[in-house]
This record gives structure tokens, sequence and C-alpha cells, in this order.
């Protein structure tokens, strides 16, 4: 466990990483004795000093949502971040590259929530008779710290997220099976990936449920309007300079970024 001293030179760390755009070192590097808890406790200090900062918090995403990413990392539960207004971005917007470290790209599912959701005890049709819409999103990752990361640096770095682009059709959680939304994510010309939605926990709306149980444990509620990512069904993907980015979702219709 870490000191209240250490736990603040990380979130000091990370907050200039966020402003500078240029990685600092992990935290699993500088303190080898962190645990599950001073992650957590490190990013819910960075979220508080970002909002008090003047952002708005919109949600939260899930990662970790796969069999095979949790096992690669060792954990056998998925992990949160926080989501705010500036993650925002228009579909088919120019998206500058300077604004993040090393940015990926993935394609999720946005669950908008129409009711509240509060744990323990929530399940996946309380979560399906919550939510309002179901948008089709590609989440822009990023990594404030340097390689090789652990599980720790990676909760601690908001679950590496950096940026939302929604569209696509949004539909109410009844009008689609959840389950079998297919996914194909484009780098320019090629298809880098392809997936379906029941890999992330057999559904989406589990991943939800999960983290609306997990957030009461730490005292947080799902509140309406509020945006939750379910996590990817698809390997990231790289984006450099130039690429645009492309995630068709079928029926559920298609979205793209070009980073400049």
């Amino acid at each position: 466990m870490l000191t209240e001293s250490e736990r603040s030179q990380v979130v000091e760390a990370l907050l200039q990483a966020n402003q500078t755009k240029i990685q600092t070192t992990r935290p699993s590097a500088l303190f080898p004795h962190i645990e599950f808890e001073d992650s957590y406790a490190i990013s819910a200090a960075v979220a508080q000093q970002t909002i008090a900062s003047g952002a708005r918090l919109i949600g939260y995403k899930v990662g970790l949502t796969s069999i095979a990413m949790r096992r690669s990392s060792k954990i056998d539960e998925p992990d949160f971040g926080f989501l705010y207004d500036h993650f925002l971005i228009e579909d088919g917007a120019r998206v500058p590259h300077a604004n993040y470290c090393v940015p990926r790209v993935e394609l999720e599912l946005a669950f908008i929530l129409g009711q509240p959701l509060r744990g323990p005890g929530i399940n996946m049709l309380d979560v399906m008779r919550a939510t309002e819409y179901i948008v089709p999103s590609i989440e822009i990752i990023d990594t404030r710290v340097d390689e090789p990361r652990k599980i720790f640096d990676t909760i601690a770095d908001n679950g590496a997220g950096a940026g939302i682009v929604l569209g696509g059709r949004p539909l109410r959680p009844h009008d689609v099976d959840l389950r079998m939304v297919p996914g194909i994510l484009y780098r320019n010309t090629e298809i880098e990936e392809t997936g379906l939605s029941c890999g992330v926990m057999g559904h989406p709306a589990n991943a939800i449920a999960w983290l609306g149980n997990k957030l009461s444990g730490l005292g947080y509620a799902l509140e309406p309007g509020q945006m939750l990512l379910a996590g990817s069904f698809v390997r990231p993907v790289w984006a450099e300079v130039g690429d645009t980015i492309r995630a068709d979702f079928a029926n559920l219709g298609s979205l793209a970024i070009q980073f400049v």
C-alpha cells in the first residue's frame, strides 16, 4: 500500500502528463508496492482535481471486458475510468494527434441512461430498463504512463480513457439484439479489426451492471443522462497522423474521424 505522499506524487505526475501530452513514469516502476486500492484512489484524486479545474463529469467507461484482456493483465475483473465533457468529439471531426500521447482507437457501445442505477445487486435487466438509448461509438484511448505498463498503471491512468466519438443510429435497448451487434474497425482503407458485441462479458449490459455495482462499493451512483461505455469488442488499433478511422456497426450505422 502506498503512503498518502506517494499517492500524491503519482496524482501530480498524471495531471502534468494530461496537460503536456508527454508520458510520465508508470506508478508501478516508481512504487512496486502499489495495490489496486492505491490505483483507484489515484484515479479518483485525478478526477476530483480535473473536475475542480472546470471539467464536467458525463459518465464512466469500462475496460478489460474480455476474458483474453483480463488474462493478459492478470486480473479477474474489469476496470473503469471517468468520462468528461472535453472527451466528446463530433462524428467526422479532424482530431489533432498532438492532443494525445500515443492514441489508439476501439469501437464500443455507449449506454445513455434514462433512469438512475444504484447498486449493489444491479443485473443486466436492470440496466436494460434504465437505459434510454444505445449509441455506437469510437473510444480514443491514450496512455499517459510509459511501458511496460501493469494493470495498476492503467487503472491509475483513468483506464486509458481520452476521447469519445458518438454517431451512427441511436436505438432503444430493446430494438436490437445487443449480444450480436457487429463491429468493423477500419484504418484508412484497411479492415484492422472485427468483432461481435457478445465479446463484452457475453452481453454489453453485463459490463454496465458490473460498473454500477463496482461504483456502489466506492460510494458512487449512475445517474440519468450519464454516458456509459461498455468496453471494446475489438483489439485497440494505433492511430497515426493522417489516419482516417471508421467504425461500421452494420444496421446501427457508421462513424469516422481523421487524425491530423
